[in-house]
């Protein structure tokens, strides 16, 4: 994050962080990157966009301190640059299944609510 973030108060570096997230094709960047790290080939392949748009949100993503990249010839790798993002992100999924079974089971098997 920018030298301008140390004086911000952790919820506003937060807010700034999520921001950043903000974004379906973020999130699946990171999701594969959670996985290891990734050559941009192997990102545009999985997540189907164009090489400008993904080189955009890689971008977003960098600027925010969340991935860094790597070169080796013409290979370009991304990566996490801390395994807590990996964290944050399963803790989102457990959250989200957690509150679509929730909301499930307040409709009821009607599909009305109880």
């Amino acid at each position: 994050m920018p030298a301008r973030s140390i004086d911000l108060p952790v919820y506003a570096l937060k807010a700034e962080l999520f921001k950043a997230l903000g974004h379906p094709v973020r999130i699946r960047a990171l999701e594969l990157l959670s996985e290891g790290d990734q050559p941009v080939s192997t990102l545009l392949q999985e997540i189907g966009i164009e090489a400008s748009h993904l080189s955009q949100h890689l971008t977003v993503l960098r600027r925010a301190g969340v991935v860094a990249k790597s070169r080796q010839g013409n290979t370009v790798t991304y990566s996490l640059v801390d395994g807590s993002l990996a964290t944050m992100l399963d803790a989102a999924r457990t959250f989200l299944l957690g509150s679509l079974d929730r909301t499930t089971d307040a409709l009821g098997e009607d599909g009305e609510a109880r």
